[in-house]
């Protein structure tokens, strides 16, 4: 059975050090994806942004800085609440993002109950998994004519 962890959090888009707008977001964790946070955020535009990223590399970052590349969490003070910052790049650019500390921990722990740390394999079929990546789905190009290497049908030079 999929259980699905669901909050909204006004979240703060910095574009200076003095100046933030808000931004609701949507975070969803799923036990059919154990590894994975999902969060959406609504910046007022007719498409939500949609990133997907470690639930380990949230839950350290609540408690240090974590990550590295794309998404980068750390904690830290803003007018003396607690707050997460989370850094995303992406080639279409590159956002800071402060979440309540409180709120961003609550939803963490409500996932943590769902797939406690270390089970979340248990929730993941690997086999269906690999599966479902490796076969070539109707219309892929992949093995045209049955043969990898592209190499004709027929016989080749000398073969008879």
């Amino acid at each position: 059975m999929n259980t699905t962890v669901e909050r909204d959090i006004e979240l703060q888009l910095v574009l200076s050090p003095e100046r933030s707008i808000p931004v609701p977001a949507r975070f969803v964790y799923g036990s059919d994806d154990p590894y994975a946070v999902h969060i959406t955020f609504h910046f007022g535009s007719d498409a939500p942004v949609h990133w997907t990223f470690s639930r380990e590399l949230l839950v350290e970052g609540v408690f240090r800085p974590s990550g590295h590349g794309d998404v980068r969490v750390w904690p830290t003070q803003q007018e003396g609440r607690s707050v997460i910052c989370v850094a995303l790049s992406s080639p279409d650019g590159d956002a800071l993002i402060q979440a309540p500390a409180v709120a961003v921990s609550a939803w963490l722990e409500r996932t943590l109950r769902v797939v406690p740390p270390g089970t979340e394999s248990e929730n993941t079929d690997l086999e269906e998994e690999l599966f479902a990546l490796l076969t070539p789905a109707p219309g892929d190009d992949c093995y045209p004519g049955g043969d990898p290497w592209g190499a004709p049908d027929g016989p080749l030079d000398g073969e008879r």
